[in-house]
């Protein structure tokens, strides 16, 4: 069962947010909070698995509760569900450690998925504004070393090819046959190697080189 917190100012988003969360057997709503300060708090309290927060709202707007929320409890997932689209609100809630980033007109299905794909490690990133986010931080990355690439194994680009579509160390496993604990020391290999820290900065490498596109995102 995935323990979900909501965090919306507005009480009927958070009921219609709550009805449609509950019909899915696999979600459990554990709280509702309606500002980031009772988000945070909230979240000291029932450590819940992954918080769905809005950004624009009073007393502590959800960036800066999801920054508080990552630094103090950083096993539990953000997943920002707003209504702006525009550049900075994206850019500043991934910089403050959100785990994904989804528009209020995504269908409920879309949602659902979004929610259990977060836990499992997954980046969910709307589309109407995932084409900004890579744009964006490609352009602030200074241009890879292509001998970083051509350093890497067939293997390596194979999960670097995964990793960089937002695919997790248990979903690469299963696609290509091999074991979690294996994938892992892949993914630690391929960072290496680019001489990177996370795995955001080596999807932005693969993107550049080509090895995936925004279409296959």
């Amino acid at each position: 069962m995935i323990r979900v917190l909501i965090c919306d100012d507005q009480d009927v988003v958070c009921e219609g947010l709550r009805a449609i969360l509950e019909a899915s057997p696999e979600l459990d709503v554990i709280g509702v909070a309606h500002d980031g300060a009772e988000a945070v708090e909230l979240v000291s309290k029932f450590l819940p698995d992954v918080v769905l927060m809005d950004l624009n709202m009073p007393v502590m707007n959800g960036l800066q509760a999801t920054q508080a929320i990552h630094q103090k409890y950083s096993q539990v997932k953000v997943l920002v569900l707003t209504t702006y689209d525009a550049d900075e609100w994206l850019f500043d809630a991934i910089r403050s450690g959100a785990s994904g980033y989804l528009l209020k007109n995504t269908p409920r299905e879309a949602l659902v998925k979004a929610i259990k794909d977060t836990v499992a490690g997954k980046t969910h990133v709307d589309p109407a504004v995932a084409g900004k986010l890579f744009s964006r931080v490609a352009m602030n990355t200074p241009a890879p070393d292509t001998a970083l690439i051509k350093n890497l194994t067939e293997r390596e680009v194979n999960v670097l090819r995964l990793l960089a579509r937002g695919l997790s160390n248990a979903d690469i496993a299963q696609r290509l046959s091999l074991t979690e604990g294996t994938v892992r020391n892949y993914v630690s290999q391929v960072l290496a190697k680019l001489d990177v820290t996370d795995r955001t900065q080596a999807a932005v490498i693969a993107l550049r080189h080509g090895l995936v596109d925004l279409n296959e995102l």
